[in-house]
């Protein structure tokens, strides 16, 4: 970020757009600058970790930041622009970052190098890091190698890194929504390189563009073109989202005020699924090297390994880099590799390395140990740490800490934040003197606006940190000088990651929707806010009630402080009221107004506890293919918030990502919350993932979701028809019994669920309960749908020679006319000619007695299985049930507690009556249209009007 200044500049602009600063108007980083280094001199640098280096005269980088020399190469190797087969055993390599290419291809690189990509930024936004995971012919986008032991990748972008390049990683994921600051007058392409899916072709060339061998390539992270990185350069630098364009919640469209949140809490993703603090940094007893993707081997006798710090937060939290060294390696190759391990690419003349003993890591970090200075002559290398015969020092010591020697003078640069100007950076020359306000007053004639006076700006400090972007304003009379010496004393890599602007003063009133959820149901506003008060004591003149959910026990606030919004956030998630744990989110505002005509955002639900537990993986999927804001995990919050960020949207869609039972928990939501929605009547898709999924099979979504692609999905979703079915209210109004074996005690309050499918009393329901609970008691050995269906086969063929007698134990009426029972162990009501995955029950053959069964007609189907056996015979298509009556409304008076189960949600019912009727109005599904025969000829990756398809997420 800063560099010396040069003899007799003042200041100058950065030319370029404001959307990225063009490196040749700035100092030039590390260019030619340095002595050759010998080998085994870059980061990564051992046995087994790459070509050798050779020594050879630097190469003119020929693109921002990069450190290219003549390597000779030791094994194959492949060109990181053309992603070609380098013939011969030369090629050219970065000493940073490890981007290798052929002399040839060197004179159209751009690809920045990993020590500069963070000065290039645009608009910075922080990542969220997932667990670490094992990810397949992937490669990490700090340092360009593969990665074969676990890494980390993020859940809203295709960024994959090591765990130890994290720290490194630029903040550059995609930017979701607004945040205050500016409005979007175009949105661009948010370009991401490497790590594309197989087949994947050039929107330019039409070649193909991915690579298995390396980092190559670009894929735009909103609209999904592919194309090789210098192909790209000729696209239109404008994204219009792509195939996915009338589904994608555009982030001009959401607001969301971030400040004190991590993204981790805006996105509503899971802690669990992140990293612990401090995971993907090196710890001082680490067992391996630091570097990125080196493998564990014996160091040479020539060779030794030094800890590496880079500041004094680095030693206070024993978080180093490890670098490989000759043992009669010069002071300078040495402070140089330390540079690099940090992706540094500063002079080193103006740094030094300091001797850490072994008592200072866990104490006073100041120049105690020995220093010397990155010197060149032979003299001064010979008092290095790579100095074997050195007089004065008995044993070398294994940690140093790099330090910046003090300048009298720094060249800064200052971005001009979202004002309306034609420059990306204006540089200036920053002394002992100068202040925040010296250099406000300095820059606003270059940017013409002198005129608005100095109060109408302020100067802001931006870290931007691969997990969190901290912004602080800095005081008029803070010197900047002593800010830039403080700040690399905390952290070298702390500075490369700083920026500062010159922002508007003008205050951005703090506003935080904050959903809390698990509240007693059925209070007044003012119970809730009473409520509150005493479980966390929220301030009354920070804090409003703004939306009331009585039904569901949930409050939206309104909080006017970002620290108190914080406060409350974090005591909310560890408060329980009544023995209930409360919850917390914090909920975007979608600007209903700035939607464009054609979008009907896809508003997705996914319950990641379904069927095979593959939720997982598609809630991070959905998350890249969309805006993650429109994405929402039912198990943190229910469906409840989902619909409250869209209620003012006027037209969208709903997808349900789970089983049976949690689409009738997401249509339930729905009939609650008809009346808040501007589109009280949204068209609901499926992607079934529970065990039964007969509401998928009949809307034609399948059996259960088995690997599709996302984008294929999603797709699939835009194309699919509306159709209508009906929903049913089931009143359960268990009355007081005798005492007896299977009667309950006490009377049950009244209550009211909704049914979309089938009702089942009897064996089936005690099916479903058993199966119920053995999954809540080990939910880990529920992986797979083939393991699900193995369980209710065992639970059946233990209760295949029980019999209750169930028409004994209940009375069925239809409208007002009385039916009489056969001989049954289970009575079901079906609405949708699937049961108990994919068997049809009420069977094919006609019936002058009853009416042709439809999903939308209004009336309900009532079936009597026998048992088991009788069970099986159907699922077999042997036989099919008995038919029983067809209407609809039906009482249905238990005499004794049953067990009943409504979409597959099972539960035991105390005595009582159970009245079933038709729920008003019907509810719109998407049914998915059938597929259309290709023609012949016509390729696989082009649609029908003749558009390259764009590829999907592969994982």
């Amino acid at each position: 970020m800063a560099a010396a200044a040069e003899p007799g500049a003042r200041a100058w602009l950065g030319g370029g757009s404001p959307r990225q600063g063009n490196p040749t108007s700035s100092p030039e980083l590390g260019a030619g600058s340095r002595s050759p280094s010998g080998p085994g001199s870059g980061p990564g640098s051992g046995p087994g970790s790459g070509p050798e280096r050779a020594g050879a005269r630097p190469l003119s980088p020929a693109a921002p930041g990069h450190s290219f020399r003549k390597v000779t190469l030791t094994k194959p190797t492949f060109c990181h622009l053309c992603s070609d087969f380098i013939w011969g055993l030369a090629g050219i390599l970065c000493d940073v970052c490890n981007f290798m290419s052929h002399e040839k291809c060197l004179k159209h690189v751009k690809t920045p190098c990993a020590s500069v990509a963070p000065s290039l930024v645009h608009v910075p936004v922080a990542h969220c890091f997932g667990p670490r995971g094992l990810y397949k012919r992937r490669f990490c986008a700090v340092c360009r190698k593969g990665l074969e032991a676990p890494g980390v990748r993020c859940e809203v972008c295709e960024l994959h890194v090591h765990p130890d390049c994290v720290p490194f990683a630029c903040s550059d994921c995609r930017q979701c929504h607004q945040d205050g600051h500016r409005d979007h007058d175009t949105h661009l392409h948010h370009w991401r390189e490497g790590n594309l899916p197989s087949g994947a072709r050039c929107e330019v060339c039409r070649k193909t563009c991915c690579s298995s061998d390396v980092l190559a390539g670009v894929r735009c992270e909103w609209c999904g073109v592919q194309a090789h990185s210098v192909c790209s350069a000729a696209l239109a630098p404008e994204c219009t989202f792509g195939r996915l364009r009338t589904m994608v919640l555009p982030p001009a469209c959401v607001r969301l005020l971030s400040r004190n949140f991590s993204k981790m809490h805006c996105f509503r993703i899971s802690e669990s699924t992140a990293p612990e603090p401090g995971e993907g940094e090196d710890s001082v007893d680490g067992s391996a090297p630091a570097g990125p993707g080196r493998e564990v081997m014996a160091l040479e006798s020539s060779k030794q390994t030094l800890k590496i710090f880079d500041g004094n937060d680095a030693v206070q939290r024993n978080h180093f880099r490890a670098i490989t060294v000759p043992r009669l390696a010069k002071s300078q190759e040495v402070l140089e590799v330390a540079l690099r391990a940090y992706y540094i690419t500063e002079d080193p003349q103006g740094f030094q390395l300091q001797a850490l003993p072994a008592p200072a890591l866990a104490g006073n970090t100041g120049a105690s140990g020995k220093a010397w200075s990155g010197g060149t002559t032979e003299e001064e290398s010979s008092r290095g740490p790579g100095a074997r015969d050195a007089p004065s020092i008995t044993r070398v010591p294994e940690a140093w800490i790099i330090r910046a020697l003090p300048r009298t003078q720094e060249v800064l640069k200052i971005y001009p934040a979202w004002l309306k100007v034609g420059v990306a950076y204006v540089s200036l020359r920053v002394t002992p003197q100068s202040t925040a306000r010296t250099v406000v007053l300095e820059v606003l004639p270059l940017l013409g606006r002198q005129a608005e006076g100095l109060k109408s700006f302020q100067l802001v400090e931006v870290l931007m940190g691969s997990r969190q972007v901290q912004r602080t304003v800095l005081a008029d009379e803070e010197p900047l000088l002593d800010r830039l010496r403080e700040i690399r004393q905390t952290s070298l890599r702390q500075m490369s990651q700083t920026r500062f602007y010159v922002a508007e003063s003008r205050v951005v009133a703090p506003r935080v929707s904050l959903f809390v959820g698990g509240l007693p149901p059925g209070r007044s506003p003012q119970e809730y806010s009473s409520l509150l008060d005493e479980a966390v004591a929220s301030k009354a003149g920070l804090v409003s009630v703004s939306h009331v959910y009585s039904a569901q026990g949930a409050v939206v606030l309104d909080v006017a402080c970002f620290a108190e919004a914080e406060r409350l956030y974090m005591l909310v998630r560890d408060t329980a009221v009544h023995g209930r744990p409360l919850t917390a989110l914090v909920l975007p505002d979608v600007l209903h107004l700035k939607l464009p005509p054609h979008c009907r955002p896809l508003l997705v639900f996914v319950n990641p506890r379904s069927g095979g537990l593959k939720g997982r993986d598609l809630l991070c999927s959905f998350r890249k293919l969309l805006n993650p804001h429109q994405v929402f995990e039912l198990t943190n919050g229910g469906p409840l918030p989902g619909f409250h960020v869209f209620s003012q949207v006027p037209c969208f869609r709903v997808l349900v990502c789970g089983g049976d039972g949690t689409v009738g928990w997401v249509l339930a939501a729905l009939e609650e919350m008809r009346h808040r929605l501007a589109c009280p009547e949204p068209a609901v898709a499926i992607l079934p993932l529970g065990t039964g999924n007969d509401l998928g099979r009949v809307l034609r979504w399948g059996p259960g979701y088995s690997g599709e692609d996302p984008f294929s999905v999603l797709v699939s979703v835009d194309e699919a028809d509306a159709v209508l079915v009906d929903r049913w209210t089931i009143l359960l109004d268990a009355h007081e019994a005798g005492s007896g074996e299977n009667s309950v005690a006490d009377a049950e309050p009244p209550k009211i669920v909704h049914m979309s499918n089938y009702c089942g009393i009897g064996i089936d329901a005690e099916l479903s309960l058993d199966f119920h609970q053995a999954r809540e008691e080990e939910p880990g050995k529920f992986t797979s749908r083939f393991h699900n269906k193995g369980v209710y086969v065992r639970a059946g063929l233990q209760k295949m020679n029980r019999s209750r007698g169930l028409h004994r134990a209940l009375r069925l009426q239809a409208g007002r006319q009385e039916v009489q029972l056969p001989s049954i162990e289970g009575l079901i009501f079906i609405n949708i000619p699937s049961w108990g995955s994919g068997a049809d029950l009420w069977g094919s053959e006609s019936d002058s007695r009853f009416e042709k069964p439809r999903m939308d007609d209004g009336l309900l189907e009532v079936v009597g299985v026998t048992g088991v056996v009788h069970m099986g015979q159907v699922q077999g298509g042997l036989r099919s049930g008995i038919r029983i009556a067809q209407g609809s409304y039906f009482r249905v008076t238990l005499l004794k507690a049953a067990p009943v189960q409504v979409d597959g949600e099972p539960w035991v019912q105390a005595p009582g009556h159970m009245i079933i009727s038709a729920a008003g109005p019907k509810v719109h599904m998407l049914r998915k249209a059938k597929q259309k025969p290709r023609k012949a000829g016509t390729p696989k990756d082009v649609r029908a009007d003749g558009a390259p398809a764009p590829e999907g997420d592969s994982k």
